[in-house]
């Protein structure tokens, strides 16, 4: 067995030693360290002198944790600029203000968070006064990712500064009335305010460092000067756990994303209990963002805490603040001095003596109140070192307490997330340490009121004078007056319209090959953002990659592989393609930050995001929702999709669902187009709708889902039917009858309609066929392009009839006069057709791939799940033999015959 004690290899034991008799001085050096002063001098040194290496650009491992105390020393704080006692009466009148309007709505049982921004009031304000640059002067200002609980504290300055009033504090958490203030940041609910919805937590530090991406992006491929925007992330410890939350540190180190900060509250709290009870949050936080390659700043103590380290003479201070655990802290925070002189300080001999030099009040300053978080010195200094650092993000691991101002019965407290009011008497003990003039008579029948110093106050001019010399206000969304985008030439989509001919085409292919020709157009191809999750060869895309070049900010510094091909790999630094690797959680991040930049930087772009249909929807669908909130603009294409068209990949690659989730989202405008043709309409109406002269009663605020297939099939030429554009738009139209199929079947034959979407169509043809010469059965095929459309149509019609209005849905209004039953088929769960078979009047089935996926061929996979042409023949004879229209036989001899 190995010794864990002996000294292992290491790298150092490949090189030659130059000099051995120097290296063993070193050595001795250190040993004679250890013996003299102890392993806590040795150590100390040894770190002086590897940040002194590091500082010196010297090739070594870099420390991934320091010590557990400030990054910035009390003395090399800058100056404040700016009214500090006028920030702080400011922060007073929020802080209360923030806890009101939680207090007042309890009464209607809304909830309501009030200890996360108590913690955070002066990250926030410090910020606020002195960073965050607004939408109103040059540039597109900052982008500010604000921690969901802390929303109150951002509506009670938004109140301050007269941007509120008191009625929509009051409608805290009730917006059915429509002058009422959303529970968190959500741009759909509070578009002026907010730009970001942040509390699907993780979702905010991920799409933070690709907007700030983003933001690079678009300067260099020459859209937008972006220099002027610098990205906040407000982030809480707890939040850290999830997963999203850290996934892309790399990606903002690699790209040396200098215009991005994290602002992590470290109140070591999580929302029931303590975030790393017998850990330390900042040293694991600080060692994961190192190690990530950040520039990271610590911002633990405040000023009271000075004294102790000047006592500090051995280390004994800083060891001690290392070895206690995360909950003792927040003990602490609720126990005597003499429990804190016994429990921090009496373990250590040095500490017994530093202890006898403090009073208890200076203890309980120290452990109760003086945290750097809460003091807007340290934290400007933490700002300050942020935005002035070069070549890496940082991130800022502020120390503070959950609950701060309170009052005792909040402030650490495990429950306090939960905790929704104040007392009146707690409301009055926290006026006193604020120092706020609201007199005991203000408190009328026990309601608290609201403060406010007044609209010419001090406070407010103050207020309004910095945020006017930094850009006006702040959080703000503004979506900049842009001229639509001009329509790309109708040639790209009229191509599609004669048909492949011969030539069999993937609708995936023909969808890529659409794009390529829109990319060329002299007006919008630059606003095109292809974006991928690695795989572009399996999507075709693999033709782009030269004439687009993918998207590297150092370019491209090396020769590729195959650079002697024709479809080379080329990276530029003002590549167009967006390739993630593999990450469709990154590649959903890009694409909020392409499809709102309209509104962030007024640039509008084209994202359009393909994907296995598979991994879309049901791994990111989450973030789908974060894109239909942020209100994003683009093309989400779920390629490979069906489960049945995929061959051989099996159950996990097998998409049966993707329509089922995205038809839950209300911003998602869902299509599972058959054909090119349609593929091309349905983009051009997206372009028209999204960047165009969208109609009046259109939300311009939406994003479309196209289903795209891997399964080379003929493409027909598009049908000259009256209203074919406006069908397949709408999500229905009739693509042929069995006459103008050629098929002739025989007088007074039963007739029966096969709606079909996707690939399925394919199958309801060749159903068509055998049913005319086998059974002599007349049907109709139609093409659903969108099942989720003509629901919400229907849906429409039935709101509107509870207001008296008559509206026939499309669906019934496309099928009316078409005789026989109705039967639907799609390559997904039969719950996707049958979202419309209430609006249908004929007598409705269909059928779907239900079930877990499956290892097969195509035409294997569709006999299992009942969907391929056989198997809808059989379903069809079994409706019309329902009817008395075939005889109950012919569905027993069409089993036998095609032997299901």
């Amino acid at each position: 067995m190995t010794d864990p004690n002996a000294i292992q290899p290491s790298e150092l034991d490949q090189l030659p030693d130059r000099d051995p008799e120097e290296t063993a001085e070193w050595q001795a050096s250190l040993d004679a360290v250890t013996k003299a002063a102890g392993p806590h001098r040795a150590a100390y040194l040894m770190r002086r002198t590897l940040e002194r290496a590091e500082g010196a650009g010297i090739a070594l491992p870099k420390l991934l944790e320091t010590d557990y105390v400030n990054s910035i020393p009390t003395s090399a704080e800058p100056a404040v600029p700016g009214d500090e006692a006028m920030e702080q009466r400011i922060t007073a009148w929020n802080r209360w203000n923030a806890a009101a309007m939680v207090t007042r709505g309890s009464k209607y049982g809304v909830g309501g968070h009030i200890a996360t921004f108590a913690s955070a009031a002066w990250l926030y304000e410090t910020g606020f006064n002195h960073f965050f640059k607004g939408k109103e002067a040059d540039g597109s200002g900052d982008q500010l990712y604000i921690q969901g609980h802390a929303s109150p504290g951002i509506y009670a300055r938004a109140f301050l500064d007269g941007r509120l009033n008191e009625e929509q504090l009051d409608n805290f958490r009730r917006e059915a009335g429509g002058n009422g203030l959303p529970s968190y940041p959500h741009p759909r609910r509070l578009p002026w305010l907010w730009e970001f919805p942040t509390v699907s937590m993780g979702l905010g530090p991920l799409s933070a460092i690709y907007q700030a991406r983003f933001n690079r992006y678009l300067a260099n491929r020459g859209i937008k000067d972006t220099a002027g925007s610098h990205v906040w992330a407000f982030l809480g410890d707890g939040e850290m756990d999830e997963p999203e939350s850290t996934a892309a540190l790399a990606l903002a180190a690699r790209e040396e994303l200098d215009n991005l900060t994290f602002v992590i509250n470290c109140n070591l709290q999580r929302l029931d209990g303590p975030v790393r009870a017998n850990f330390k949050i900042v040293q694991e936080l600080e060692a994961q963002f190192r190690g990530a390659g950040w520039n990271v700043v610590k911002t633990l103590w405040g000023t009271a805490w000075d004294e102790l380290f000047q006592l500090d003479t051995t280390g004994a201070l800083v060891r001690r603040l290392r070895q206690v655990p995360d909950a003792q802290i927040q003990t602490y925070q609720t126990r005597d001095a003499a429990y804190i002189r016994q429990d921090f300080f009496g373990g250590d001999p040095a500490l017994v003596e530093m202890a006898k030099l403090l009073s208890d009040d200076k203890i309980l300053e120290c452990f109760h109140l003086s945290r750097g978080g809460h003091e807007s010195r340290k934290v400007f200094a933490a700002y300050k070192a942020a935005v002035e650092h070069k070549g890496a993000p940082t991130v800022i691991l502020a120390q503070t307490v959950k609950g701060h101002t309170l009052g005792e019965g909040f402030a650490s407290k495990n429950a306090n997330h939960q905790m929704k009011k104040l007392s009146v008497d707690e409301f009055k003990n926290m006026r006193d340490l604020l120092e706020l003039p609201i007199k005991d008579s203000d408190f009328v029948d026990g309601v608290v009121p609201y403060g406010h110093p007044g609209a010419d106050s001090p406070e407010v001019r103050y207020l309004q004078e910095r945020r006017a010399a930094l850009g006006g206000p702040a959080p703000a969304r503004r979506v900049h007056p842009v001229a639509p985008l001009p329509a790309p030439a109708q040639k790209a989509f009229a191509s599609f319209d004669k048909g492949s001919g011969s030539q069999n085409v993937a609708t995936t292919m023909a969808f890529v090959r659409l794009v390529k020709d829109l990319v060329r157009d002299k007006e919008t191809g630059k606003r095109w953002v292809p974006i991928v999750p690695d795989e572009a060869r399996t999507f075709g895309m693999e033709s782009l990659f030269p004439s687009l070049g993918i998207y590297s900010p150092k370019g491209q510094t090396y020769e590729p592989v195959d650079r002697d091909q024709l479809m080379y790999y080329k990276e530029a630094q003002n590549g167009q393609i967006l390739n993630e690797g593999i990450t469709e959680a990154g590649s959903m991040a890009d694409f909020i930050a392409a499809s709102t930049s309209y509104a962030t930087h007024g640039e509008a772009m084209i994202p359009f995001y393909i994907f296995y249909s598979m991994f879309g929807w049901q791994r990111t669908a989450d973030q789908m929702w974060q894109l239909g909130d942020q209100l994003g603009r683009g093309f989400l294409v779920g390629a490979t999709a069906g489960r049945t068209t995929l061959t051989g990949e099996g159950l996990q690659h097998a998409d049966g669902h993707s329509p089922v989730i995205a038809a839950t989202n209300p911003a998602a405008l869902s299509y599972d187009p058959a054909f090119a043709y349609e593929v091309a309409v349905i983009v051009k109406d997206g372009l028209r709708r999204m960047y165009g002269e969208a109609a009046p009663d259109e939300d311009q605020n939406v994003f479309y889902y196209l289903t795209v297939y891997n399964e080379p099939m003929p493409q027909p030429a598009k049908p000259s039917v009256q209203g074919i554009d406006e069908g397949i738009v709408k999500g229905l139209y009739r693509f042929n009858t069995a006459e103008s199929a050629g098929i002739t079947p025989p007088a007074n034959a039963p007739r029966i309609q096969l709606l079909g979407s996707g690939t399925a169509i394919h199958w309801a043809l060749k159903a068509q066929q055998l049913l005319a010469e086998e059974w002599g059965v007349a049907a109709d095929v139609w093409s659903a392009t969108s099942w989720s459309e003509l629901r919400r149509d229907a849906l429409e019609a039935d709101e509107a009839l509870l207001r008296g209005e008559e509206r026939v849905p499309f669906v019934r209004q496309a099928l009316q006069g078409a005789d026989g039953p109705v039967l639907a088929v799609s390559d997904y769960m039969r719950q996707v057709p049958d979202q419309i078979a209430q609006w249908v009047e004929q007598d409705w089935s269909s059928l779907g791939a239900d079930g877990f996926g499956l290892s097969d061929t195509r035409e294997a996979a569709r006999r299992h799940f009942g969907v391929d042409a056989e198997s809808i023949v059989v379903a069809a004879l079994a409706q019309l033999a329902k009817r008395g229209e075939v005889q109950a036989t012919a569905v027993k001899e069409a089993r036998e015959k095609y032997g299901l």
